[in-house]
């Protein structure tokens, strides 16, 4: 049977004030265009505030801006994190009991707490600690001296290499690695010698990473991934890599050996960084860009090679202007009898 709630309920979990009926009972939450009687939906601009108004939905959150006569308004200071709580409250996540599946094989000297879950077909190496409340999902193979902290969730087949740290609350979704060997190569005598990649991961409390996403171990040392850092998925991060904290790694992006991230940097999706470089806090990286030089803290880089935004426009907007010169260049040659190509 669904969760509801009364506007006052909502409104009271998000911080929030009820304009109109305040005892309303609502039993959903969908997007404007599907809403049904029950339903809470929300609007951040005049425009979807006006669909909002128009849609079945009995509630809207919305910002301190709006108010309605037809609909009851739920108003927050933020309707974009008030959406995000919401949607926490009427979609919770699936619980999942402590305890461990027939199928598992847990190393006798693994230490597993009592309140975790371990589902079926996996995996859990030597001297492996699994903290409170921590769900192994199904699949999933731990190696040798690897710490799960409370609450981590690792999704269905997902691969902690031997000697993984991994902080509180870790989300790790399908499909990803963590601590693979790091692509470590020396020419000897006319082969690629592997070097022995012999180091580690360590991942903060709070992050999230996505599907079938590839982090190496270091070489020597930690491969590091701070706290509260996002990323999506599809992303290879090498070894010795250090993401600072609260990080937004978009799909795709590949950060090469060594490179150093700040704190509160976003890469946006397809984003490649050169290895041994600096990323200084609060740097964007636009899509698609190639970095092959240390950026400051503060800067906003896009273009490959990628160069600060301000300089990579103009050069773009003079790009543009190309054919049109071109054409004026001819229409020149032409008027004066000359031949540019040919000097």
């Amino acid at each position: 049977m669904a969760t509801t709630f009364t506007a006052a309920e909502i409104a009271n979990l998000l911080s929030g004030e009820v304009l109109g009926d305040a005892a309303a009972v609502l039993t959903g939450f969908a997007m404007t265009d599907r809403a049904q009687p029950g339903d809470l939906t929300f609007a951040e601009t005049p425009e979807y505030f006006a669909a909002a108004e128009a849609s079945q939905a009995t509630a809207i959150i919305a910002d301190q801006r709006f108010s309605s006569t037809v609909k009851i308004v739920i108003r927050v200071a933020n309707a974009r994190i008030a959406f995000a709580k919401a949607l926490a409250v009427f979609f919770p996540e699936p619980p999942f009991a402590a305890g461990i599946h027939p199928s598992a094989v847990i190393a006798a000297s693994a230490k597993v707490d009592a309140t975790a879950h371990i589902g079926p077909h996996c995996v859990v190496g030597e001297r492996v600690e699994i903290g409170a409340g921590a769900v192994l999902q199904s699949g999933n193979n731990v190696g040798a001296d690897s710490v799960l902290a409370e609450g981590v969730n690792l999704f269905p087949n997902v691969t902690v290499y031997p000697r993984t740290k991994i902080g509180k609350r870790v989300r790790i979704h399908a499909g990803t690695t963590i601590g693979s060997d790091g692509y470590g190569y020396v020419l000897d005598g006319g082969i690629h010698r592997k070097v022995p990649q012999i180091g580690n991961v360590v991942i903060g409390d709070d992050v999230e990473i996505g599907a079938n996403v590839t982090i190496d171990r270091g070489a020597l040392g930690s491969t590091v991934i701070g706290a509260g850092t996002k990323i999506d998925n599809l992303v290879q991060i090498a070894h010795n890599v250090v993401v600072g904290e609260h990080c937004l790694i978009v799909s795709q992006v590949g950060i090469a050996g060594s490179t150093q991230l700040g704190k509160y940097v976003v890469l946006a999706g397809q984003a490649g960084i050169a290895g041994h470089l600096k990323i200084g806090n609060q740097v964007v990286v636009a899509g698609q860009s190639g970095v092959m030089h240390d950026i400051p803290d503060g800067g906003k880089w896009l273009g490959s090679p990628a160069k600060p935004d301000k300089q990579a426009k103009r050069e773009f907007i003079a790009i543009m202007h190309l054919p049109e010169l071109l054409k004026k260049v001819s229409a020149w040659e032409k008027k004066l009898g000359v031949d540019a190509s040919e000097g």
